[in-house]
């Protein structure tokens, strides 16, 4: 299956906006995008028990996706489109490595059939 790399890289984009949507709407105490409190990883710490068992599955994945850039969210105050943008640069860069290793992989395995 061959997918041209724009199409890759948006499917990426969607599905990390809204992987980042969901968790947090549905691990934090408020429905957003970005935490405004802070907490980029909400229900580590919950006392509710699948909260706290969901919050340590998606760990891994939000450590990735998310702590690079949290930096930015230490403004009070911060410019909108500047989160969007930033994240959207970032994950795009993560969906062009993951795009030419799928490629690198998909090239050893046909070279090795031959």
């Amino acid at each position: 299956m061959k997918i041209s790399k724009t199409r890759f890289i948006t499917i990426f984009l969607i599905s990390a906006f809204a992987f980042q949507f969901i968790s947090n709407s549905l691990l934090g105490d408020e429905i957003s995008l970005f935490p405004r409190n802070g907490e980029w990883y909400p229900g580590g710490g919950s006392s509710i028990a699948w909260k706290n068992t969901a919050g340590a599955i998606i760990y891994p994945v939000k450590y990735i996706l998310v702590e690079p850039l949290s930096f930015l969210a230490q403004d009070p105050d911060p410019v909108p489109p500047i989160l969007l943008i930033a994240f959207a640069i970032y994950w795009a860069a993560i969906a062009l490595v993951l795009y030419y290793l799928c490629y690198l992989f998909r090239k050893i395995i046909t070279r090795k059939k031959t």
